[in-house]
């Protein structure tokens, strides 16, 4: 059963690969300006080197040929050449996706950490003043901008108090080597310099981007865990156990609550997702040097080939990311898969 589930999601993950490959192919034709250009990043091309390039491409050849030739290219790393830096839009990627995952992971475990038990808590109190605080407060962050409580915070906590940088990963004080691009493992591996002021000063920019980034996963978790552990509650079960004399605490830690966070895991995994598309907005209102901030700065330049790299870069994280959530919460709930028989 869980075999046959892993083929159904692979196929599926196959097909959407499939038709976003196909998207970002045909964007080398629907932006403006030449096919070979926006494939190759190339714009003064001479006479000998355009014809190499349209080999290279098999633009002279049928549409099926160019797909298969930019799928190859795709995979072997050559993703064209930046108009703006002149550089490999393959190694802007590698170079910049990892300040991307790196606030996005801090901003999943801080929405976690506090999302999950305050839901929890705030089902466990309903109706009375903690239920209805925490969803006042859900509510209130649920419903703002977060580019307007980005600037908002900004202006609070950076330029009034002081307390905290507006802008980048780290000071220009600390030469961190870039070994993985992940700010804080750079810094481990680099051996805490500094005497450790470093790692606190990367820790101290990535404080308020984080907790910005933070702020939508947080109240969308509160609210689904609320919902998840009275649903559960409601449960025969819980009321047979409850009928049976066990006390408060057991029938939480023993019952309900196992059965109330599996709903929650797949949540999380797609609230990581949208975490990566919200991070474009952050990035940018905080300059952080992510593939966010890379794709607008792209946009605003028409940079073709980087927006195009931009894009697949994105998108087949979040696919992947996606299939990988639904695979986990399959093996933790078998009631899942039989439920997902004869689904895609």
């Amino acid at each position: 059963m869980i075999l046959e589930f892993a083929i159904r999601r692979f196929s599926l993950l196959l097909f959407m690969l499939f038709t976003l490959s196909l998207f970002t192919f045909s964007l080398g034709y629907l932006f403006p300006g030449e096919p070979l250009t926006n494939f190759s990043g190339i714009e003064t091309a001479g006479f000998s080197q355009s014809a190499e390039l349209r080999a290279k491409y098999h633009l002279d050849e049928g549409y099926i040929s160019q797909y298969l030739a930019f799928v190859g290219r795709i995979l072997q790393g050559d993703w064209g050449l930046s108009f703006a830096s002149g550089d490999s839009v393959f190694s802007h990627v590698l170079t910049l996706a990892p300040a991307t995952f790196e606030l996005a992971v801090y901003a999943l475990l801080v929405s976690v950490i506090v999302g999950v038990p305050a839901g929890i808590l705030a089902a466990l109190s309903q109706g009375r003043w903690p239920d209805k605080l925490i969803s006042g407060i859900t509510l209130v962050g649920y419903s703002v901008p977060i580019f307007w409580l980005a600037l908002l915070l900004i202006m609070m906590f950076c330029l009034q108090l002081g307390l905290f940088p507006m802008s980048g990963r780290i000071s220009l004080l600390y030469e961190i080597p870039a070994s993985t691009h992940f700010i804080l493992l750079d810094v481990m591996i680099a051996g805490f310099p500094y005497g450790g002021q470093a790692f606190a000063d990367a820790l101290h920019h990535l404080a308020l981007p984080t907790l910005v980034l933070a702020t939508y996963p947080t109240t969308v978790l509160v609210r689904f865990t609320r919902d998840s552990m009275l649903n559960v509650l409601e449960q025969n079960y819980i009321k047979t156990a409850r009928a049976k004399g066990l006390s408060r605490r057991q029938l939480i830690m023993h019952h309900a609550l196992r059965n109330a966070l599996l709903p929650v895991i797949k949540q999380i995994g797609l609230q990581f997702s949208a975490l990566i598309t919200l991070a474009m907005i952050t990035e940018v209102i905080f300059s952080w040097p992510g593939i966010g901030r890379w794709l607008i700065d792209s946009i605003y330049q028409r940079d073709f080939p980087a927006i195009q790299g931009g894009l697949l870069a994105i998108s087949v994280f979040i696919i992947f990311a996606t299939i990988f959530t639904e695979l986990l919460y399959t093996l933790l709930d078998p009631i899942s898969r039989n439920q997902a028989h004869g689904k895609l």
